[in-house]
Formats: structure tokens, C-alpha cells, sequence
């Protein structure tokens, strides 16, 4: 616990080294802030120290013992998908677009119903720590592990980049600290809860981030209702009234305005939530498939309730910032630290320093909870599915738990380094990119894994491996990368979001390697397909199977 509280001591004075004067484009120390922030540092820094003494084994460390209830899983998957770009991003785009904020919040949605139906029980009953457990069933171990640790580190660091990011610029406007030592911060805590505490230590830090951030955003929409007699079509004239747009935000096409990239921003975010690492492993958190359902109902309906309050918040701040008493969060014509920081600049007008020191403090709970489910979804696919499946297969518990936590060190350093390199990035345009990646390297090979007998693994890698490399490949020659960051004057590829055209190549392309196959490694694992569904869908041989 020495090296826990030396390295403490160290992110409180890189804080502390911050200088709340050292430019015109960050406010005032805010002290409510900054004692909130810390009490949420110190207790969960306690809960770190607590599950330490818990975390023994492999299994504690990846899925805190399969000792976590239904509700409580629920609760911290809401807490682990709630992101910085959902609660700053999609109110934000509300904000400046309206009714595609909203849209693009639903197709976050969306993706829950299919995790429910198709996924999360036989998700627990197939696997163990992670979700290539399930797709080396009955494939081959060492070409899908390292295919899916590979599609697993692609989103991992994508959606880390666009956390950091956002907590970097949160702690900057609210703070008045350095960027890069607000990253170094992040990530230094990140390190420790990971590390110390495992996925104990997470799943807590998830539950608490999620209750406190639904009970924020629950008071910021009934204190925005409040000054419009609790009339939703009150605020939406209002709205209407104060956004340059006027009446076009209730209408669709200020975000999105072209079919295809409707489709396949809706398939990202869709069948991206479906493929997910660091989501997918919480369902091997729970004791039974029946708690991984209950798990799933509990998150959809938080997931959608906070969707519902967010749509509030978004209209909420048109309302609010663009009037006469807004006019103070605006410099030079633009918000104060962007179109991201619209609900906290909201949260201040409603509940002044205080209730923006709350909401700040659970902004920050929130990304620092998705950090730390991200960087051990990295170190999982590392240490379990590299180390100790492909390269040492012998390897002993204490060994792969070593690895994890070397692993969580590297991630974390990896994550600050590129938070920093990516600064001025758009983050809900990163997020965006780790769901269209998700949705065309995990989903398609996972999803068939499951129900489709013909799968090989000659299809499964292949496929899985085209799809991984159309969605980086048109991402790189799409108008982001190839206009807005190489400077080139028109894009090769027009769309932003290649999921349509990479989803489509995945599955073409398992299925159509997988029906050339014609080995007789790819006839037996067809074969063995019964035996995985027997399990799949009555979890005889898994773990819990006598709870059922």
C-alpha cells in the first residue's frame, strides 16, 4: 500500500501544479469543484484498497469472482457505457444540432435489445473472462485470440484516446490545470484502480459513477422542466426561439444528411454496443445466465432512462446559454470550452458553483470509471488471450495476473501519451470510430460464432480480419483523415462512417471462407457446433450451471 499512496501523493501534486491564471481560456479555481473531486478520489481510492485484499485469483482480478448480482452488474454497465461522449458529446450535439442528437443518442440504444434476445446468456454460458472465450470454442485458439486481441486493442485505444481527451478539456475549463497534467492524472488513477484493484474495484467505481451521474442529470432536467411549468413543449419553443437554426432543430439532416451515412452511423452504434470488449466482459462478472439477463434489463432501462434526461439537458441549454444571462459562457461568439461543455456550463446556471462542483466531479467519475473498464479489457486481451492461450499455455494464475497488471501500466501510459498527441480531436467522432471498428471486427465473428454452424476458423480469421482492416482503411481515405487531418483536398472514400461497407465485407467474407473450407479441421469444428449449443443454451459445463 506504499507504492498506492506514494503514487497518490504524486497526482496530487501534479494537481496541485496547475496555475488557475495561466491563460484567459480557463475559469477561476472553483473550490465546491475541487472538494467534490477529491472526495470522490479518496473514496474510491478506499474501495481500490478493500477489493485489493479481495483480488487473489485470475478470476478476481478479470470477472471479480462471478460474485457480482444482476443489479449490480446492471448498474455498472450502464456506468461503463455512459461515457464522456455520452453524457458531454451527446448533449453537446443536441445543443448545436437537436433532433439528430437525439437521433444519434437512440442508436446508442438500439444495440441493448440484441445483447438481451441473442447474446448475454449465452455470452456467461460459453465464456470465462473475455469475449474471445466464446469464439475459440470451437475454432482455433491461436489464429481467433489473436484476431480478436487485435480488434480488442483497436477499440480499446480509440475509445481511451476520446476519454482522456475529454477529461484532459473537462479538467482544463473547470480547474484551471494543465492539459497534459489533467491527462497524467486520469491515467494515474486509471493505473491504480486497474491495478491494485481488478475488476472489483471497477465494478464499484462503475456503480457509484452511475448513481451519482443519473442523479445529477435527474436534477438538471427536473430544475430545466421546473422554469417551463414541466412542459417538454414549453422548452422546445424555447429552444426553437434561441437557436439560430430556429424550428430546423426538431427536424432531421442538421447532423446527418445523406442516407448511407444515416445507415451505417445506426449500424455502428448498434452493432457496435454488440461488440464491445469492455461491455461484453461484465456479463462474465455474474454467477448465471439468468443474472446476465437480469444484467442486461437493468442497464437497458438505466441506458434509456439517462438517454430520455440527456435529451432534457440538450434542449435544455439551448434554452438556457443561448439568452442574455447564457452571454458570460461565450468568448469571441463560441461556448467556453466548446459545444462539449454545454450541460456543465447549464449545470452552473441551475445550481451555481455548487451543483456544478457536483456535476464537474461526476463528470469526471465518468470517464475515469470508462478508463478503467477499458484498460482492463486491454490487459485481459493481453494476458489471457495472447499469454496465456497462445504464447504460454501453461501459464499459472499468478503469472497472468502479473502480466495484466504490467499490461495495465503499459495501457495506461499508452493512453495519457496518445490523450496528449490527440488534443484537438473530435471525441463523439472517436467514439464513433471504436463503435464502427467493434461493429466490423468483433461483432460479425462473435454473433456467428454462436449461431451459425458452418463457421470455420479459416472464415472466422479472415473475415474478421477484412472487416477490421476496410473499416481502419476507409476511415484513413474518408473526409476526416484524408481532408481534416492529411490536408488532402478531397477524400478517396466520401462517407465518415465506413460501418455499412465494413459490417458487409465481414460477413460476406466468413461466410464465404468458411463455405470454401473444405479441411478436415473446418468439418470437425462444424461438428462440434451441437456441442456448443447444448451449452450455449442450457450452460451444462459452465460455471453456476447448477444455479439454473
Amino acid at each position: 500500500m506504499r507504492i498506492l499512496a506514494l503514487i497518490f501523493i504524486v497526482a496530487l501534486s501534479a494537481f496541485a501544479a496547475g496555475d488557475a491564471t495561466f491563460e484567459a481560456t480557463k475559469r477561476e479555481l472553483n473550490i465546491p469543484a475541487i472538494v467534490m473531486f477529491f472526495a470522490f478520489i479518496v473514496f474510491t481510492l478506499g474501495l481500490t484498497v478493500w477489493a485489493a485484499r479481495k483480488t487473489k485469483s485470475a478470476s478476481d482480478f478479470y470477472t471479480a469472482g462471478g460474485g457480482i448480482t444482476g443489479f449490480q452488474n446492471g448498474l455498472a454497465i450502464a456506468g461503463d457505457y455512459m461515457s464522456a461522449a455520452a453524457f458531454l458529446g451527446v448533449s453537446g450535439l443536441i445543443y448545436l444540432k437537436g433532433y439528430d442528437g437525439v437521433i444519434y443518442a437512440v442508436s446508442f440504444l438500439v444495440g441493448w435489445p440484441i445483447i438481451l434476445f441473442f447474446m448475454a446468456e449465452k455470452l456467461r454460458n460459453l465464456g470465462k473472462f473475455t469475449f474471445a472465450d466464446i469464439a475459440a470454442y470451437r475454432l482455433g485458439q491461436k489464429e481467433i485470440r489473436t484476431l480478436a486481441a487485435f480488434g480488442t486493442l483497436s477499440v480499446v485505444v480509440l475509445y481511451l484516446i476520446a476519454q482522456m481527451v475529454g477529461a484532459g478539456k473537462l479538467i482544463q475549463v473547470l480547474f484551471g490545470l494543465e492539459y497534459e497534467y489533467a491527462v497524467i492524472l486520469v491515467g494515474v488513477m486509471m493505473i491504480i484502480y486497474v491495478t491494485f484493484g481488478g475488476m472489483l474495484a471497477t465494478t464499484w467505481v462503475q456503480i457509484i459513477k452511475a448513481c451519482l451521474l443519473l442523479t445529477g442529470v435527474s436534477f438538471m432536467a427536473i430544475m430545466v422542466l421546473y422554469h417551463f411549468g414541466f412542459s417538454f413543449e414549453s422548452l422546445a419553443v424555447k429552444a426553437t426561439e434561441n437557436h439560430k437554426a430556429g424550428e430546423s432543430i426538431l427536424a432531421p439532416g442538421g447532423f446527418i444528411s445523406d442516407p448511407i451515412s444515416a445507415i451505417s452511423l445506426g449500424m455502428a452504434l448498434m452493432l457496435g454496443t454488440a461488440g464491445l470488449p469492455h461491455v461484453l466482459m461484465r456479463f462474465f462478472t455474474v454467477g448465471n445466465a439468468k443474472e446476465a439477463r437480469k444484467s442486461v434489463v437493468y442497464a437497458t432501462g438505466f441506458v434509456g432512462y439517462f438517454w430520455v434526461i440527456i435529451t432534457i439537458v440538450g434542449f435544455g441549454a439551448i434554452a438556457f446559454l443561448n439568452s442574455a444571462e447564457g452571454a458570460q459562457y461565450f468568448t469571441d461568439g463560441k461556448l467556453f470550452g466548446g459545444n462539449n461543455m454545454a450541460s456543465i456550463h447549464l449545470s452552473h446556471m441551475l445550481g451555481g458553483n455548487a451543483f456544478l462542483g457536483f456535476i464537474s466531479a461526476v463528470a469526471f467519475a465518468t470517464i475515469l470509471a470508462v478508463v478503467s473498464g477499458l484498460t482492463l479489457a486491454g490487459a485481459s486481451a493481453i494476458s489471457h488471450d495472447l499469454y496465456s492461450n497462445v504464447i504460454n499455455p501453461n501459464a499459472t494464475d499468478e503469472q497472468v495476473v502479473k502480466i495484466s497488471r504490467y499490461t495495465v501500466v503499459v495501457v495506461g501510459i499508452v493512453g495519457v501519451t496518445l490523450g496528449i498527441a490527440f488534443e484537438q480531436q473530435n471525441i463523439a467522432y472517436m467514439v464513433g470510430l471504436a463503435f464502427g471498428i467493434a461493429a466490423s471486427a468483433n461483432f460479425p465473428i462473435l454473433f456467428l460464432s454462436i449461431y451459425w454452424r458452418g463457421l470455420t476458423t479459416r472464415g472466422a480469421f479472415l473475415g474478421g480480419l477484412s472487416g477490421l482492416l476496410t473499416a481502419v482503411t476507409l476511415v484513413v481515405i474518408g473526409p476526416i483523415v484524408w481532408v481534416q487531418i492529411l490536408g488532402n483536398a478531397e477524400a478517396l472514400f466520401p462517407y465518415k462512417h465506413p460501418a455499412l461497407f465494413s459490417v458487409t465485407v465481414a460477413f460476406v467474407a466468413i461466410w464465404f471462407f468458411s463455405k470454401i473450407d473444405a479441411s478436415e479441421r473446418g468439418k470437425a469444428e462444424k461438428e462440434l457446433f451441437r456441442a456448443q449449443n447444448v451449452r450455449a443454451n442450457t450452460g451444462i459445463g459452465s460455471a453456476g450451471a447448477v444455479e439454473h
